[in-house]
């Protein structure tokens, strides 16, 4: 934690960016929130996880995580994309490896992000991108609004991605993968107080700490179920004790996102 909220953003940002961050996800690299590449994790391939994709910048520097739900359409964090044009991105998928050549790189033909985003403590932390070219991986089914049972304390939720292995570390080279538990409102409530936004966020992680998401793993999959229910959003370091990860609670944002993937 280190008093540091961050959003569990791109490893890879200039200074302002960075500054900006600071109250958004772990994707930035000096960014303090959010769990690690998969802090407590192992390593995976991108054939296990074939829904989840890179994005990176217009020379394929991975900077954040995002999710197939539709060939064409990726679900991703609003904070990945602040300030990113369609043409400073791509998005890669089949890739095991950030520093890989494989794969399918596909540019970006439109972004969407959340009208009312402000930033990663006010909520609303959720994106969509339409890729120029469909990607020939699977993608993965993700919750309706009406799903919001899957959220119970307790329930284990998969978390995937490239990001560093500790709060202010080097980023995973290999994509990770481990489990974590969600946490009851009230207990993410008491981490965070007003920062937590129930109807927005969904906290995971065990009480002793030790695995969690983390910078570079921003807009990476929360997978509940075989079905994405959340967006690696932001959080108060990385796998600290008593301070869980914080996730885009999609269930809240289900029809407004199923409208932007029919579009």
């Amino acid at each position: 934690m280190f008093g540091l909220t961050l959003a569990k953003k791109a490893v890879a940002v200039t200074a302002a960016v960075a500054a900006a961050a600071t109250t958004a996800l772990l994707g930035a690299t000096t960014a303090s929130a959010a769990p690690n590449p998969i802090v407590g994790g192992t390593t995976t391939t991108a054939s296990a996880y074939p829904y989840v994709m890179q994005i990176t910048d217009a020379s394929q520097n991975q900077f954040c995580g995002g999710t197939l739900v539709r060939g064409n359409k990726v679900i991703t964090a609003a904070h990945c994309l602040v300030g990113e044009t369609t043409s400073s991105i791509r998005v890669v998928g089949g890739r095991t490896y950030r520093n890989g050549t494989n794969g399918t790189v596909a540019r970006v033909s439109r972004i969407w992000i959340h009208p009312d985003y402000r930033s990663v403590t006010r909520g609303d932390d959720v994106a969509v991108l339409t890729l120029s070219t469909s990607m020939p991986y699977s993608p993965i089914g993700y919750v309706s609004s009406s799903d919001t049972g899957v959220y119970a304390a307790g329930a284990t939720a998969r978390i995937v991605g490239w990001g560093t292995t500790s709060a202010g570390g080097s980023s995973s080279n290999q994509l990770r993968t481990a489990t974590v538990p969600t946490v009851s409102n009230s207990s993410c409530s008491s981490a965070y107080g007003s920062r937590f936004v129930a109807s927005d966020m969904v906290c995971a992680g065990y009480t002793q700490g030790g695995v969690d998401t983390c910078q570079g793993d921003s807009g990476g999959p929360f997978v509940i179920g075989g079905r994405l229910a959340g967006i690696t959003s932001w959080g108060d370091g990385c796998a600290d004790a008593g301070i869980p990860g914080v996730y885009t609670r999609l269930t809240t944002f289900s029809s407004l996102v199923t409208s932007q993937i029919n579009s």
